[in-house]
């Protein structure tokens, strides 16, 4: 309930933003706009999330497709803003666990998988720890602590640090990424990390 209330709120309060942002995102990389991806919600089950595109259509590697605009995009977080719509119909909540793109599910441990014990979120531990900065087995280990002990207080406070952090807009790449290294990759080079 709190969920859909905050996210409410903050669609009404954002809608200018929102708005400016689809219109930037539109001048600068055209149709679509919106950039959808199959990820991993609560239990284990797929749900399809929206955000902002911040990336230049075609294959390849995050790097070349990732210009100015987009790494302000992303920096920002304002890429992320229509996951609300995600929070609104359920599939997500407000804290939680980022949600990892549905291809990751073989690749986590059984430990590792109990991050889906909750819904995913727009911030979570591994978020406020740092967002893409922090190393896959860590924001996994953080995933789980949070999955195991939710809690209203706890939640207050991991959202005002994630926006300090994007106030900053600190974390938004891995050292070395154009992004953030996909899970399993065992190299520090540009990665196809997708969307993230």
């Amino acid at each position: 309930m709190l969920d859909v209330l905050g996210a409410t709120t903050l669609l009404v309060a954002a809608a200018p933003v929102l708005a400016l942002v689809a219109l930037a995102v539109l001048g600068v990389l055209g149709r679509p706009v919106l950039f959808r991806q199959a990820r991993i919600g609560r239990g284990g089950v797929g749900f399809t999330l929206v955000k902002f595109r911040s990336m230049a259509p075609g294959p390849g590697e995050d790097a070349p497709r990732l210009g100015g605009f987009g790494r302000w995009l992303r920096a920002s977080g304002l890429d992320e803003l229509p996951q609300l719509v995600n929070v609104l119909r359920g599939e997500m909540s407000l804290v939680g666990p980022r949600p990892l793109p549905l291809e990751y599910l073989p690749l986590l441990t059984p430990a590792q998988a109990l991050r889906h014990r909750v819904r995913p979120g727009l911030a979570g531990l591994a978020q406020a720890a740092g967002r893409n900065r922090v190393p896959w087995p860590r924001r996994l280990a953080l995933d789980v602590r949070y999955a195991a002990r939710p809690g209203l207080a706890a939640d207050l406070g991991l959202l005002l640090r994630c926006a300090g952090l994007l106030l900053r807009g600190h974390g938004a790449t891995a050292p070395g990424h154009a992004t953030m290294p996909r899970l399993g990759a065992e190299k520090p080079s540009p990665a196809r990390a997708g969307e993230g």
